[in-house]
């Protein structure tokens, strides 16, 4: 898997789960690297600024990287603001974040994105339109999303279709961060793109190493101690 390491990325945290995944060689391409050729899947991840990101994105060249992935018949996930910049355009008519217009998005989804001053932000529970397995997660993200892609929704939240997915089955978008941290769909999303994964339980991970931390501090370091300096 290859990640173009965008200068703005949000949300890192959406990629922990894959890099502890032991058959999972997940590669952060950095600027003046070339998108790898031979992976199987392309994340283009959340971003502070997507217009900014996108800009810089073709700077770099991604964006013919990408295109030929997709043509070789690699997959592509666009999360939050990587889904915006899959699109057809990203309009910002408010100058919400920077000079007012409209941006060319990359065209691998059939959806355009219009910038708007609400923010979204709330944690979801959906169910992966694809698999039918469930996906704990939460949004966070400005902008609002539609387009004939969405008539293919990436995941089912509330009744409701959410993301979109393109005609060719293989560039999905969502505005879902922390989705892989859920098991069950990571397993299944994965296996869809022939991408061997564990049976290890993410979350059992992350508390296992929290417990291994807190363990190490009360062991070496006087923790009363430093509580009495800070009064």
């Amino acid at each position: 898997m290859a990640v173009p390491l965008l200068p703005r990325i949000a949300n890192f945290d959406d990629l922990d789960p894959l890099k502890l995944e032991p058959e999972i060689d997940l590669v952060m391409v950095r600027p003046g690297e070339a998108i790898p050729g031979d992976c199987r899947l392309v994340i283009v991840p959340g971003s502070k600024s997507t217009c900014g990101d996108l800009a810089f994105l073709r700077t770099q060249g991604w964006d013919i990287d990408l295109l030929a992935h997709h043509r070789r018949g690699g997959h592509v996930l666009g999360l939050c603001g990587g889904y915006q910049m899959l699109g057809q355009s990203v309009a910002d008519p408010d100058g919400i974040e920077g000079p007012s217009g409209e941006t060319s998005g990359l065209g691998l989804l059939d959806v355009t994105t219009v910038m708007t001053p609400q923010k979204t932000l709330t944690r979801v529970t959906a169910s992966h339109a694809a698999t039918g397995q469930p996906i704990d997660a939460y949004e966070i993200h400005i902008g609002h999303t539609d387009g004939a892609d969405r008539a293919r929704p990436f995941a089912m939240l509330d009744g409701s279709p959410e993301g979109a997915v393109s005609a060719d089955g293989r560039v999905h978008g969502s505005y879902m961060h922390g989705m892989f941290a859920s098991d069950a769909f990571r397993k299944a999303f994965l296996a869809q793109l022939d991408i061997p994964v564990s049976d290890q339980r993410y979350r059992t991970k992350v508390e296992s190493a929290l417990d291994a931390l807190a363990e190490h501090i009360e062991a070496h370091l006087d923790v009363e101690g430093m509580f009495a300096l800070a009064r």
